[in-house]
Parts: C-alpha cells; structure tokens; sequence
C-alpha cells in the first residue's frame, strides 16, 4: 500500500506514513528504517538551525520497481526516479505537497480508527488535472466512507498566497463542472489560520455548490470535527458528517 500510495502522491513525512499505516511512531521509524534499507524507500531532510527536520519518504529503486510490475508500467530508466525526488526536495511546491497530503493522511487515521470506515478514495493534483483539468484543478478529490454514508470531496489547500477574489474565482469553476456533469461533491477548504479562514469564507458563498472550510490549529485537525459548511454558523462537523452534496446548510 505505502509504494502504491508514494507513486502516486510522491512524498510523506515520517508522521503521515504513521497516520496512513502505523498504530505507533516507533513501529513506523522501525518500518521506515528497514524499507529505506532495502532500497524500496529513499529518504531526505533539510537542515535546520534549530530543532531536525523530518525524514521525507519518496520512492527508492526497488519501490518504483515494485509499483510498476504490479501496474504493468514501463520502469522509468535508472537515475531518473532519483533526480525527480531531488528536485521535489527543493522545490517550492513541497510544502503545498505536504500539506495537502498530510490532510488525507489525517482523513486515513480516523478511518483506520472506525469501523466500517475508509478513505475509498484519494486522487492526487496530477490525477484531477488528467481527469478535470479543463474546467477546475483542485489540489486532490476523496471519498470517505463509513458506514452507509461516503462523502464526495475536492480539496483546496491555501496557504494563504492567493486572494480571496480568486479563491472565489474557483468556485465558479466548480459551478460550471456541476452544470455540465450533474454531480456536485463537496468542495473543502484549507487554511492556514482561522483568521484567514474568517476573512475568505464572506466571499465563498456559491448557492448551487456545497463548501465547507477549516484550518490550522482547529479540534484535531482535519480527521477530527473541524469542518464549517459555508451558511453555517456551527457546530463544526467531520467531513462524513456533512451534509448530503449539492444541499445547503
């Protein structure tokens, strides 16, 4: 599961290999250790003056490997592997990628958690491109199940670059996929204070979409009840917990 989920979202921190998989920190280190030894994971971590940096996981040769004998994949030629994972280690985007990531993560361990729960569904930025890219291009899509209920969602991950104009921008976007297809998930917001939360969400109100928003620092984070559908003024909700798509709160 790990390589397969590397391949496609490619790179988590120590952490969120612990959220996706592991019961413990320490099993997971233990793991970690043994796969990076192997050649199946490779690692990386940038220096800091104050404090260590946490190990990030990519995919070493024999993951690559593994994943593409088991998709029946052409294995990209020696090296090259290696050099994207360099050039994601320093790239600007790696936080948005974390960050992102690290949602679904926390979406996985309050699955793992539940019973009859599961993260169904977790499509990567590079896959809703491929499959929305035309019409809107949010930074993943999920489904989590639990129960008889599954919840539909986009992601928008903001880290507080943009502004709220164009965050608004994007749900017209969205409402032009609603009227071509007749399917209305969820679209999720992200930020990065409840500040800047309270300030985007006077302008995120689309009446024929439903959006919900979060941020840092709020209950548990992002698996936890930490969700606020646009038109409400609370409590906060689990993503499963939302209403049913397309409806209003």
């Amino acid at each position: 599961m790990l390589c397969q989920v590397l391949f496609d979202h490619r790179v988590l921190t120590t952490m969120q290999i612990t959220d996706l998989c592991f019961d413990s920190l320490t099993t997971a280190r233990h793991r970690l250790a043994v796969l990076y030894g192997l050649r199946v994971l490779d690692r990386f971590r940038h220096f800091r003056r104050v404090g260590s940096d946490p190990y990030h996981y990519v995919l070493g040769t024999l993951g690559v490997e593994v994943v593409a004998a088991d998709r029946g994949i052409e294995v990209p030629r020696p090296g090259l592997h290696h050099t994207r994972a360099l050039a994601l280690a320093e790239s600007q985007r790696l936080s948005h990628v974390l960050g992102t990531n690290g949602l679904f993560c926390s979406l996985a361990r309050w699955a793992r958690t539940q019973p009859d729960a599961e993260l169904a569904e977790w499509w990567s930025e590079r896959r809703c491109a491929a499959e929305w890219g035309e019409v809107v291009r949010p930074d993943g899509f999920g489904v989590l199940r639990h129960g008889n209920t599954a919840v539909e969602f986009f992601v928008e991950y903001d880290r507080g670059t943009e502004t709220s104009a164009r965050l608004a921008a994007k749900l017209t976007n969205y409402s032009e996929l609603v009227h071509a297809t007749g399917w209305s998930p969820w679209v999720v917001f992200w930020f990065p204070s409840a500040r800047r939360e309270a300030e985007v969400r006077k302008v995120l109100d689309q009446p024929d979409l439903a959006v919900a928003t979060t941020a840092a620092g709020i209950g548990a984070g992002p698996g936890g009840a930490a969700w606020l559908p646009i038109g409400s003024t609370g409590p906060r909700r689990h993503i499963v917990d939302l209403a049913t798509p397309g409806k209003r709160s």
